[in-house]
């Protein structure tokens, strides 16, 4: 069995009278996204705090690969430290500093890496996040979603081996919010560091992380996937994980997964024993467009996919969104045949520019244009009476035609 990166063993934080956590287990996994969820107050930031050191156990062991830390030489537990990086929710960035001196403090302190090696690392964590107009200003002359962005490329810029995020995406708007999770994600894949972050901005979070926690009156009262976690019967689930999700994605303007899945049970209880048509439609190779158009037009075109679906669907179908980059759809169709002809219309439809309301953003006159090449996999399944949607849309995923599309992306001129 995999060995922890982090485990909580019976934990428990006393503040005087005042219990924060109580007997928690928890384990985080090396390489993992790992998302701890819970209401405001009930304990997620103290939970953070005892991993990074700045608090210590009332009761119990927090072990590191195995190894309590109560064992760790100081020489031990400094190198292990070292490996962290932070974003925490109040940002912490050094009003006295620029955007730009902000971001490159964590070169300058841990790295001997030359001023000119320190302006490209910084440079290219400030083009990711889009604050190119921002690099000489100063955290107070920034709205707070901004500040935002200059505390995560900070915690970025170093390219640490454990990060963790304190509400990264709060204050966002809907975009903005998925192209943040899209760039953690994005580099954790690409570097392999491990995410533990906490947040509320459900249900975008769950689809980029590979297990959840839940903290639920002082303990953590679920561990394990966005699939498990929609089976787990608790309190908890309908109290706040669903009252967060709502009815409707704020990315697509779809149905939220939850309110998709309550539409879907009812369908299948009409048709016991008929089948169920679903289609499914996926925005291809999204972290290379992400690298080529940047974060916030990525996540554009995905918007823009959501909405081309509602317009076409809405009225005889039902859709969500069941993964980054992938919307699922119930259609009402009575066979597949014709199944097939409806999404033959969608796709060309999508040919013709359906998605031309997002593709001029992002120019002006003065900016030089490329076009951009991406394309949407349009899939179809029959999912049996009774089965799971996510069974039946993973069997729709593996049976697609692909609907090339092409953008004009403006490139601002040197």
């Amino acid at each position: 069995m995999e060995t922890p990166l982090i485990e909580f063993r019976n934990v428990s934080k006393r503040f005087g009278d005042r219990t924060i956590l109580d007997n928690v287990n928890a384990k985080i996994y090396e390489g993992d996204v790992t998302t701890i969820i819970g209401k405001s107050g009930g304990g997620k930031s103290v939970f953070l705090k005892h991993i990074i050191g700045l608090l210590s156990p009332t009761e119990g062991n927090i072990l590191f690969r195995g190894r309590s830390v109560d064992k760790m030489s100081k020489r031990e537990w400094e190198a292990f430290r070292s490996q962290f990086s932070y974003c925490f929710q109040n940002n912490a960035l050094f009003d006295s500093l620029t955007v730009f001196e902000n971001i490159a403090l964590p070169l300058q302190q841990t790295t001997k890496l030359s001023k000119k090696e320190i302006h490209s690392r910084v440079m290219d964590k400030v083009d990711q996040l889009d604050l190119s107009e921002v690099p000489h200003k100063y955290p107070s002359q920034l709205s707070g979603g901004m500040q935002k962005r200059v505390a995560l490329a900070r915690a970025l810029v170093t390219d640490p081996s454990i990060v963790f995020f304190d509400e990264p995406s709060t204050g966002q708007d809907p975009i903005r919010k998925n192209a943040i999770l899209s760039l953690i994600v994005q580099n954790q894949k690409k570097f392999g560091f491990t995410t533990i972050m906490i947040s509320h901005d459900v249900p975008d979070v769950f689809f980029i992380s590979d297990r959840i926690l839940v903290l639920y009156e002082k303990q953590i009262v679920f561990q394990g996937t966005y699939h498990e976690l929609d089976q787990f019967e608790h309190p908890m689930v309908d109290e706040f994980v669903k009252s967060l999700e709502g009815i409707w994605d704020e990315l697509t303007g779809l149905r939220s997964k939850n309110s998709f899945m309550k539409l879907y049970e009812d369908v299948r209880e009409k048709a016991r024993h008929e089948s169920i048509i679903v289609a499914t439609f996926a925005l291809d190779d999204m972290d290379r467009l992400s690298e080529e158009l940047g974060y916030t037009q990525a996540q554009g075109i995905m918007q823009g996919l959501g909405e081309c679906v509602n317009r076409h669907f809405g009225d005889a179908g039902i859709s969500t969104r069941i993964a980054r980059n992938q919307i699922a759809t119930i259609l009402q169709c009575p066979d597949l045949s014709k199944a097939e002809l409806v999404l033959d219309d969608f796709a060309r439809k999508l040919q013709d520019k359906e998605l031309d309301d997002i593709e001029g953003d992002g120019h002006t006159e003065t900016d030089s244009l490329r076009f951009h090449s991406f394309s949407v996999s349009v899939g179809l399944a029959e999912a049996n009476a009774g089965e799971d949607i996510q069974v039946a849309a993973k069997r729709a995923g593996s049976r697609t035609k692909r609907v090339m599309m092409s953008m004009l992306k403006g490139l601002s001129k040197p």
